[in-house]
């Protein structure tokens, strides 16, 4: 199974709750959806960005979402006490059971 390993920090200046962060989250994914619609000319505006301006601005929204959601992991274990190593293992099996895997 290929993988790609991000490691992301624990952010430790800012004091988010599971609410707070998940609003985070959708509003970083909208930025990143406004990356890969809007610059790239798909909302019916006209883009002044070339290709690699628009797929580095897509990569680095990626990456606000991916760190938005490693942020909301964090609130999950240490206020909620939720097992994340558990809760990957069944996410995995759930991808294996569907066909995702092999």
């Amino acid at each position: 199974m290929e993988q790609k390993m991000i490691s992301l920090p624990k952010l430790n200046q800012l004091q988010p709750t599971l609410e707070s962060t998940a609003l985070k989250l959708m509003e970083e994914a909208g930025e990143l959806a406004q990356a890969i619609g809007k610059y790239r000319g798909l909302s019916g505006e006209k883009s002044s960005y070339g290709e690699n301006e628009v797929v580095m601005m897509i990569a680095k929204e990626l990456l606000d979402v991916a760190q938005t959601a490693v942020s909301m992991m964090y609130v999950l274990e240490e206020d909620y006490q939720v097992d994340l190593n558990q809760a990957l293992s069944e996410h995995v099996q759930k991808l294996v059971d569907r066909g995702y895997l092999q």
